[in-house]
C-alpha cells in the first residue's frame, strides 16, 4: 500500500467518508456492459443457486436452480444461461475493423506487418465482487468439457447444446481477469477500490453495499454509520436488509427461508411422482410449480439488491473522466477477444486442465509486463497517482531553470543537451541514473549528471531528439517549462525468448501431448519425467510414489 493509499485511508476513518485515489478512471466501463450475480449453495462453491444477468438495468434475467442437487436442474439453469450470455458475445464478434499487427513470416522468419480483423468493440461483464469473478472462472472449467448429445450420443449425461462453448468463453473471460489492467471481466467492487479509499479494512471492502456507503453515504449519515448499516441492519424477520454480494448465501436466509422452501419443493416432487390418476396429478403438478415460484421470489428478492448496487457502482465511476491510456489497454482486450474468436470459429479444441511449462512462462511474463505498465501508465494519467510516486522518490515534478547545447564524443556527434531543473521532491538521482519523460505520447529518457550548488538536478537527454545534428524542434524542453520525469520505465522491455513447446526440456514436462496437456516423459522418448525417480513407460505418468512406513511419523 502507497502513502497517499495509507493517507487516504486515515483521512477516511477521521472524516467518516471515502477518499479519492485517482482524479481519472483507470478501468473501461463499456456503455452496454453485461452485469452477472451470481449466487450458490452454501458449502457447494460449485453448484449455482440462481443469477441475475442482463444489460437492461430494469430487466434482469432470472435463473434460478430449485434443487441444486439435481444434476439436470442444474444442467437447465446452464443451459439457461448460454442462452443469455451468448448471443451478447456474438454481437461484438460480428463488427470488425482492419488493424495491423506484427507476425513472423513463415518463409523468412523475420517479423512483418499484415492486415487482420480485430473487432470493433469487446463485450464486458461485470460481476459484483471478486468471488464472482472466481465463480466465473470455475463455472468455465466446469462447462467447457462437457459432451452434448450431439458430439457423443453414448454420453451419460449430455450437457445442453452451447454449454461447452459458454464454457470456452467464460475461461478466456476468467484468464483474461487475472492480467492487470484489463476490463473484459471487472469486479463492481475492484473497481470501487481501485477509485476511492474507506476506514474499513481490504475484506470489508469486498462487501459492495458496505463500500457503497462509504463512497455515497444515504442522507445525512456518515460514511462509516451506513456502512455499518449496510452490514448488520435486518428487517423484521431476521433477513439482511442489503445482502453480501455473494455468491455465497446468508446462513439466516440459508436456515429460515430458502430451506424450508427446498424441502416444500422436494416433498411436492416427490408427491407428483407417486400420483396414479390425472385429477390429483394435476392438483401435485399445481403444488410443485407453486413450490418452484416461492423459490424464485426467494432468490428474485435476495439478488436484486446487489444487482441495483452494481449499477450503482457504475453510475459513480461513469463520473469520473477516463484516462488518457485506458484506451490503449482496452485494445489489447479486444486483440484478446478477437483471437479466442477466431480460435472457436477455427474448431480448435477447449483450453487444456493445465498449461504446459512455456505457455505458463509465457503467461506469467505477460502478466508481470503488464503490471509495470499499468503502474507506468495509472502515473502519467493521473498527478493524484503520481503523487504516490514521488512520495517514494520514483518521480519529480520539475520547473526547467537553464538548457545548454551539448554533443556526445563520437565520429558522429549527436545532441545530448544538459537540462538543469528545479525541484521540491526528494528523488532517488544518482550517478548515471536514468529517468524519463513523456514527450507525445512517447517516453523521452535523460540521465542523471550531477547536482548543481544550491541542488538542483542536471539532466543529460539521450534520444528521441531525430538524426539530425541539431534537435528536432520541441524534442528538448525550455526554459521555464514544468515537467514530470519518472524513475521508471514508461515501456515495459520484452523477456528472454522462450523455447518453442515441442522443445520443452524434459526437466520442465516434456512436450506437450497430444491433447495439449503438459508432457510427462523426455524429448527423447525415455519417459523419465521430473519426480517420477527413474520410472519409465507409462507409470511416470500415473502419479507419486506409493506410501511406505517411512512417510507416517
Amino acid at each position: 500500500m502507497s502513502l497517499i493509499s495509507t493517507l487516504a485511508r486515515m483521512e477516511a476513518v477521521a472524516g467518516g467518508a471515502a477518499q479519492p485515489l485517482a482524479t481519472v478512471r483507470h478501468r473501461r466501463i463499456s456503455d452496454r456492459p453485461l452485469v452477472f450475480v451470481p449466487l450458490t449453495t452454501a458449502g457447494e462453491a460449485g453448484a449455482p443457486l440462481g443469477a441475475l444477468v442482463g444489460t437492461e438495468r430494469d430487466a434482469p434475467r432470472l435463473l434460478t436452480v430449485a434443487q441444486p442437487r439435481d444434476r439436470d436442474l442444474r444442467f437447465a439453469f446452464l443451459g439457461e444461461l448460454a442462452e443469455a450470455v451468448l448471443p451478447y458475445l456474438d454481437e461484438y464478434a460480428g463488427a470488425v475493423e482492419p488493424a495491423e499487427r506484427s507476425e513472423a513470416d513463415p518463409e523468412t522468419g523475420k517479423r512483418v506487418k499484415v492486415t487482420v480483423e480485430l473487432c470493433a468493440d469487446a463485450p464486458q461483464i461485470v460481476v459484483p465482487s471478486r468471488p464472482g469473478i472466481d465463480f466465473v472462472r470455475l463455472l468455465g472449467r466446469s462447462m467447457r468439457f462437457r459432451r452434448t448429445a450431439e458430439e457423443d450420443p453414448d454420453a451419460a449425461y449430455p450437457a445442453p447444446p452451447r454449454v461447452p462453448l459458454l464454457g470456452r468463453w467464460l475461461t478466456h473471460y476468467g484468464e483474461r481477469a487475472r492480467v492487470p489492467g484489463s476490463s473484459l471481466l471487472v469486479a463492481a467492487t475492484d473497481l470501487l477500490n481501485r477509485h476511492w479509499a474507506t476506514g474499513q479494512s481490504s475484506l470489508e471492502d469486498q462487501h459492495l453495499g458496505a463500500l457503497l456507503a462509504w463512497i455515497d453515504p444515504p442522507g445525512s449519515l456518515s460514511g462509516a454509520d451506513a456502512a455499518l448499516h449496510a452490514e448488520l441492519d435486518r428487517d423484521p424477520a431476521g433477513q439482511l436488509v442489503c445482502p453480501p454480494a455473494g455468491p455465497a448465501t446468508d446462513p439466516a436466509f440459508d436456515n429460515k427461508l430458502l430451506a424450508p422452501a427446498v424441502e416444500a419443493y422436494d416433498r411436492a416432487r416427490q408427491a407428483l411422482a407417486a400420483a396414479e390418476d390425472g385429477p390429483r396429478a394435476e392438483e401435485r403438478l399445481a403444488r410443485l410449480t407453486a413450490a418452484e415460484r416461492a423459490i424464485r421470489a426467494l432468490l428474485a428478492d435476495v439478488m436484486r439488491p446487489t444487482w441495483d448496487s452494481v449499477w450503482h457502482a457504475l453510475d459513480l465511476l461513469r463520473e469520473l473522466p477516463e484516462g488518457g491510456r485506458v484506451a490503449d489497454r482496452w485494445t489489447r482486450d479486444r486483440w484478446s477477444f478477437t483471437g479466442h474468436r477466431d480460435r472457436v470459429r477455427a474448431g480448435e479444441p477447449p483450453q487444456p486442465r493445465h498449461d504446459d511449462a512455456v505457455t505458463a512462462a509465457q503467461k506469467l511474463a505477460s502478466r508481470e509486463s503488464a503490471q509495470g505498465q499499468l503502474e507506468a501508465q495509472e502515473a502519467l494519467d493521473d498527478p493524484l497517482v503520481l503523487a504516490g510516486r514521488r512520495l517514494s522518490g520514483e518521480a519529480f515534478l520539475s520547473e526547467v531553470t537553464e538548457v545548454v547545447m551539448a554533443y556526445s564524443e563520437s565520429r558522429r556527434p549527436s545532441p545530448r543537451p544538459l537540462v538543469t531543473v528545479r525541484t521540491g521532491d526528494r528523488p532517488q538521482l544518482g550517478e548515471g541514473v536514468k529517468v524519463y519523460r513523456s514527450l507525445d505520447g512517447k517516453p523521452q529518457s535523460a540521465e542523471f549528471v550531477r547536482y548543481e550548488e544550491d541542488g538542483s538536478p542536471v539532466l543529460r537527454l539521450t534520444d528521441r531528439m531525430g538524426r539530425a545534428k541539431d534537435p528536432a524542434p520541441g524534442s528538448v524542453p525550455e526554459k521555464g517549462d514544468r515537467i514530470a520525469w519518472t524513475l521508471f520505465e514508461h515501456d515495459q522491455r520484452g523477456g528472454p525468448k522462450l523455447p518453442d513447446p515441442e522443445d520443452t526440456p524434459w526437466t520442465h514436462g516434456g512436450p506437450p501431448g497430444a491433447d495439449g496437456t503438459p508432457g510427462v516423459g523426455a524429448p527423447d522418448g525415455s519417459g523419465a519425467a521430473p519426480g517420477s525417480y527413474g520410472r519409465t513407460g507409462t507409470d511416470a505418468a500415473v502419479g507419486p510414489d506409493p506410501m511406505t512406513e517411512e512417510d507416517f511419523l
